[in-house]
């Protein structure tokens, strides 16, 4: 049957190999012509052991010596001999005691005699000779690294490499079709393929989208006997990524927004937060967020927070109380944009009222008539005022203009500055009030004539120098005492006199 195929075409193997054998030989003795050429006596009609095989049937060795008379006692000597291998003494037949594994150990190097049976006088010299352990099919190929993971950037053409996947097989490579290994793909048809000799895997399905399928399984098998029926298989598994490409524009979840920012927001605060959605991942996925030019880009900026990628809408100048419209636009690249439309109210607050001026400073005649109208505050949002806490009586305001009057004759003589506080507040809001200082300046009317002091009574001695200061007097002038010297002159004037051209002045 079978095996014995198997024996007739290692007999032919055994001649052949024989055959160079014996020209090897040939060739060694024509080199060195100084050693005489031995002529064997042996006969092989086997060297060759199946591997596993424990069959009855010996591996014979004899030598062309033995006549059959029973007068030959054959012996084995080297690797394996006794333990692996015996000898039958008589009849040279060799057996193998056990099986043998051919991954193991391929081949063994023995000695075999040929002795007297009577005298143990050998009859030649001894024989070297090779018993070799056929190769069986007992190995399935395997995959040492499995199993792997692999990518591949997605939409790629059809037919790009992914990677290369190899299988071992440790059976014999030189002898039949043992360890000749296939490749197949058993799972992941039809998005990938294998090359059935080099085990390279490529994509099989084009415009893959990472988008809509991710991870893919693909199961490879490596079969012996080149993929023939009987062969032995093993398989691996490998996990495939697709990469992701940036081909998705970031897209907000609507096309409108409608944010609201209280009047009193402080500029660089933040008015609203919008977000644009994108389907692609890592860098693919960063926004990069821009106000339409000419929407409301000098009263609003928008940032990127660079953590959860949403555009934060910052406002530049403070704002008043109207509402705005804003463009937005979501830009991955000067390809990839989606715009929106952002309406953002501005929600009045109840706020103190605010004056135009830190302070303020006014001038009044003394003695104006009551009345009159020195000079007017203004508050931004003013509603009404109330009378100042520290208002004097001197003056009134208007609650509703801000317009100051004099409520009494003013007097520089008895007070040359006032310094009073306006407060205004909300109607609506007592609690939310300003307050500003006003400065009013009584200015001097020349009403009062100059009056001397006291009466004065001089004395000048007849011989009196011209020049010569004969008094000193003060006259009052607006309740200001001015100094005269009284001098002497040519003339001479009474004391009367002189006190009368003063009373005149």
């Amino acid at each position: 049957g079978f095996i014995s195929l198997i024996l007739t075409v290692v007999d032919l193997a055994f001649l052949l190999w024989d055959f160079t054998l014996e020209t090897s030989t040939s060739q060694t003795t024509n080199a060195y012509k100084e050693l005489p050429r031995v002529k064997r006596g042996w006969v092989w009609n086997q060297f060759f052991v199946l591997e596993e095989y424990m069959g009855s049937d010996p591996q014979y060795l004899h030598t062309d010596l033995d006549k059959g008379e029973s007068e030959v006692k054959y012996t084995l000597m080297g690797e394996g001999a006794g333990s692996i291998f015996t000898i039958d003494a008589t009849t040279g037949d060799i057996h193998a005691l056990r099986s043998l594994d051919r991954e193991v150990k391929p081949y063994y190097t023995l000695r075999a005699q040929a002795v007297d049976i009577d005298t143990n006088r050998p009859l030649e010299p001894e024989s070297e000779f090779v018993i070799k352990v056929q190769d069986i099919n007992d190995n399935e190929p395997k995959f040492l690294e499995g199993p792997y993971t692999a990518s591949v950037l997605e939409m790629s053409p059809v037919g790009t490499y992914v990677m290369q996947v190899t299988a071992t097989d440790a059976d014999d490579p030189t002898y039949g079709n043992s360890a000749r290994v296939v490749y197949s793909i058993l799972h992941g048809q039809p998005y990938f393929s294998v090359d059935p000799k080099t085990g390279i895997i490529r994509t099989a399905l084009p415009n893959m989208d990472r988008e809509v399928k991710e991870q893919y399984q693909v199961l490879i098998q490596a079969k012996d006997m080149g993929g023939q029926l009987g062969g032995l298989a093993g398989t691996t598994t490998i996990n495939i990524t697709l990469s992701d490409v940036n081909d998705n524009p970031p897209r907000f979840s609507k096309s409108f927004f409608h944010l609201r920012v209280p009047e009193s927001s402080a500029v660089g605060s933040a008015v609203g937060r919008i977000k644009a959605h994108d389907l692609d991942i890592g860098k693919n996925a960063e926004v990069e967020y821009n106000v339409v030019p000419g929407d409301g880009d000098n009263m609003f900026d928008i940032i990127t927070n660079e953590h959860n990628q949403e555009g934060i809408i910052i406002l530049k100048r403070v704002s008043v109380f109207i509402s705005h419209v804003v463009s937005g636009e979501c830009i991955r690249n000067i390809f990839l944009f989606y715009t929106a439309t952002v309406k953002i109210n501005v929600l009045d607050v109840d706020e103190p009222p605010v004056f135009t001026k830190p302070s303020y400073e006014m001038d009044v005649y003394e003695d104006s008539p009551v009345g009159d109208i020195i000079g007017a505050v203004t508050a931004q949002d003013l509603d009404a005022s109330n009378s100042p806490s520290d208002l004097d009586s001197y003056f009134d305001i208007d609650p509703v203009e801000g317009t100051i009057s004099t409520n009494e004759l003013l007097d520089t003589e008895s007070i040359a500055q006032h310094n009073i506080t306006i407060v205004a507040t909300k109607l609506n809001s007592p609690v939310l009030t300003s307050r500003v200082a006003v400065t009013i300046h009584v200015l001097d009317v020349n009403e009062f004539a100059p009056e001397l002091a006291i009466p004065y009574e001089s004395f000048v001695c007849e011989n009196a120098k011209v020049g010569q200061v004969s008094e000193c007097v003060c006259v009052y002038e607006s309740q200001r005492c001015v100094q005269y010297a009284l001098k002497i002159s040519l003339t001479c004037i009474s004391l009367v006199s002189l006190y009368q051209s003063f009373a005149q002045c």
